[in-house]
């Protein structure tokens, strides 16, 4: 049976309400916005478990003669030297020692990759759902927050990817001759994820500064007396964060993490810098302690064309005259 027509009217009602073009200001009710929610929500889960698919069977494809998901996964355990690894046959692979590790690490591996290269279409319906709320000023700031978020992101997924041989190397390497390295399949998955993501998660933080500086909160002044305190600080974090012991790791997260809140600090020197000329243009700081400060105070209509003059005119305060209450 198909849907009452009461109940395509519902339907294109919230579609409307939804539709920037018919309802510009965002307005709904709590029920709408509920129903909105799980309407995005649905949809977010619906392109994460389509990507999710795509990476359990992108494990063994190759997709235009690109390596499989499985190959670029394994390729770091690989980039040990031979002589340091355990091989079979000649070949490069993980040990399973428990029944359907094998199938749990390609299901992990490639749910993992599937929000990853679905992350533009779940992320656009949570966009969708709090962008009403939001104004255009308001809007552009957090697109650029998102896209530079998610760069940032992606910069640290590379460089931690890049990291892995090597600090494997590292790690290998302190047995000398006395030990062979096997990794079983869930263990090194586990740190290859958990590796991915600290990297990534790490590349976040100066763009914090940047956002707090923006606001009013950490001045260009304060971060150039906490540089030092800072750089220190990062080389504590990136001892503290990294799920390997190895110095590789560690030293390159740090580094990173160094340049890249160097490049925060410069950002807000610059900012700063043009908020003083600001301020100076329109002669803020040249106020005396009990001035008003100079903001134009006439009320404009919603439309943006400005009040009449006489709707805005002050009122003369009613004074009560104690003599006319005897």
């Amino acid at each position: 049976m198909g849907a009452s027509p009461s109940r395509w009217a519902q339907l294109r009602e919230r579609r409307k309400l939804r539709s920037r073009r018919a309802n510009p200001d965002g307005t709904m009710s709590l029920k709408d916005h509920l129903y909105d929610l799980r309407h995005r929500l649905g949809l977010a889960l619906l392109f994460i478990a389509l990507g999710a698919i795509f990476g359990f069977f992108w494990w063994g494809w190759n997709i235009f003669g690109l390596p499989s998901l499985g190959q670029v996964v394994i390729s770091p355990y690989c980039g040990i030297p031979v002589t340091d690894r355990f091989t079979q046959n000649g070949n490069c692979q993980l040990l399973q020692t428990k029944p359907f590790e094998a199938f749990m690490i390609q299901l992990k591996v490639g749910a993992a990759a599937g929000m990853a290269i679905t992350a533009p279409l779940w992320l656009y319906q949570v966009w969708r759902f709090i962008a009403p709320g939001l104004y255009a000023k308001e809007r552009r700031f957090a697109l650029v927050f998102v896209f530079c978020a998610s760069v940032l992101f992606a910069l640290g997924a590379v460089l931690a990817f890049y990291v892995v041989p090597q600090g494997l190397s590292v790690l290998v390497g302190f047995g000398d001759s006395q030990f062979l390295t096997a990794l079983s399949g869930g263990d090194y998955i586990d740190f290859v994820l958990a590796l991915l993501l600290i990297f990534g998660v790490s590349f976040e933080l100066p763009l914090i500064v940047v956002m707090l500086n923006q606001v009013g909160v950490l001045t260009y002044d304060k971060l150039r007396r906490w540089r030092r305190g800072i750089t220190f600080g990062l080389f504590i974090f990136a001892a503290i964060a990294t799920p390997g012991t190895d110095p590789v790791s560690m030293i390159a997260l740090a580094v990173a993490l160094t340049l890249l809140f160097e490049l925060a600090i410069q950002i807000a020197r610059i900012h700063d810098k043009r908020a003083a000329r600001k301020r100076k243009a329109e002669g803020w700081d040249d106020l005396a302690d009990d001035e008003a400060s100079p903001f134009d105070y006439t009320p404009s209509a919603v439309d943006g064309s400005e009040a009449p003059a006489e709707s805005v005119a002050p009122k003369e305060p009613h004074r009560v005259r104690y003599d006319d209450a005897t």
